[in-house]
């Protein structure tokens, strides 16, 4: 009796130990368990800017969960070293892959980011900027910030696949960053996608001081005439315009630039309004939060945890700040080649990063602080909607010269 005693409170113990191993509070304990603590810190605190000041809810409140699940030790829902060096590893995969690795495939072969632009194409209305066509010069203004933060990345030692994606984000598009970063340099995709989303929700703290320091009080204030009515022909053309002529001189930015468009045809022709309204709705929810997952999945606290991540988000703040302010001094240039009454208001020139439609809601609100009665929205959005087709091209651009 005494040795069987003996013999059960040795597997009593044995088994608590083994359980006790077994849970993830043990890999707090290990190397770098203070970082995986950080980092579920991190996931709190961008849960409370989407929850509570519901910034980007959409994707940073997805994108904050999928940090939060991949940084509990022990879960095993992703595993960097699957897709290390920019490839996907088959061989392990199926016999380590957990639930975010396989749904992270959908970013690292370009699905998702795609997905999302037929959803923001359908959702997009080009008719300002087919009325005043010189809004495509001051969206491609404000893709400035892209490739000077590029040059100044690469000049602090980032290789020039980082550099490139790290500039993308001075064009306030997330899927679009997320696209260029999953080809570029998927290390970084966590810490830029992060820095991407926060700048596009801060907008409206970002913008208005740049504006206003580089435009007069009288400038401000210019009122510009009402745009010209857009017919169906030209809605429905110009998708498909834009669509065959940016692929053919750009094939990198195809897919993006096909996708947007295919869903603004979508709208446009009238003809498939069942097709666009999914892809406007549960596609793109379906999307987004499979995509916020997996992007967050990536913000290990291998990935995340160091100097480099602390350089991406100055350097994204400068390239948001370059491209609003190249367009709002485009705007100032034409002005002095345009007759008096037909003067381009600066301010809808900052609209030109597509961050679809807060740029253009602060455009507007800034020139109604200076004159009340003044109406930039419309005028805003041609910009504004040009600065969408402006990223990709960017990213098509990097992507040919770097990819």
């Amino acid at each position: 009796m005494g040795t069987l005693s003996v013999a059960s409170s040795n597997f009593v113990g044995e088994s608590i130990q083994k359980f006790a191993e077994s849970t993830g509070l043990v890999g707090f304990f290990g190397a770098m368990g203070w970082a995986s603590i950080v980092m579920i810190g991190v996931a709190f605190f961008l849960l409370y800017l989407a929850i509570r000041h519901k910034f980007e809810p959409l994707l940073l409140f997805t994108i904050a969960f999928g940090m939060l699940l991949t940084n509990l030790p022990g879960a095993n829902l992703y595993h960097a070293e699957l897709f290390a060096e920019g490839h996907v590893h088959w061989g392990n995969f199926v016999a380590r892959a957990g639930l975010l690795d396989y749904l992270y495939l959908g970013v690292k072969l370009g699905i998702y980011p795609c997905l999302i632009f037929v959803g923001v194409g359908a959702m997009t209305d080009f008719g300002p900027l087919i009325a005043n066509p010189k809004s495509f010069l001051l969206g491609a203004a404000a893709q400035i910030g892209i490739f000077i933060t590029f040059l100044g990345a690469f000049a602090l030692g980032f290789t020039p696949e980082q550099a490139g994606s790290i500039g993308i984000i001075g064009g306030a598009d997330g899927p679009t960053a997320i696209y260029l970063t999953s080809k570029l340099a998927p290390e970084l995709l966590g810490p830029i996608a992060v820095a991407a989303y926060s700048y596009m929700a801060l907008v409206p703290v970002i913008q208005p001081p740049i504006m206003k320091m580089l435009t007069t009080k009288k400038e401000r204030a210019i009122k510009m005439k009402t745009l010209r009515p857009v017919s169906k022909l030209e809605r429905i053309l110009f998708p498909i315009i834009i669509a065959v002529i940016i692929s053919l001189l750009l094939p990198s930015a195809a897919p993006l630039i096909g996708c947007l468009m295919l869903g603004n045809l979508m709208k446009e022709c009238g003809v498939v309004d069942r097709l666009s309204k999914t892809v406007q709705n549960e596609l793109m929810n379906i999307v987004v939060i499979f995509l916020g997952l997996t992007v967050g999945a990536t913000a290990t606290a291998e990935a995340f945890c160091n100097g480099r991540t602390l350089g991406i988000l100055v350097l994204g703040v400068l390239a948001f700040g370059i491209g609003t302010a190249s367009g709002v001094l485009l705007a100032k240039l034409m002005n002095l080649f345009i007759k008096e009454g037909k003067k381009i208001n600066p301010l809808i020139g900052a609209s030109g990063v597509s961050a679809v439609p807060m740029a253009a809601r602060v455009a507007q609100t800034v020139g109604q602080q200076e004159n009340p009665s003044n109406f930039l929205l419309m005028h805003a959005m041609g910009p504004n909607v040009a600065g969408v087709v402006g990223s990709a091209v960017a990213a098509g651009i990097l992507l040919s010269f770097l990819g």
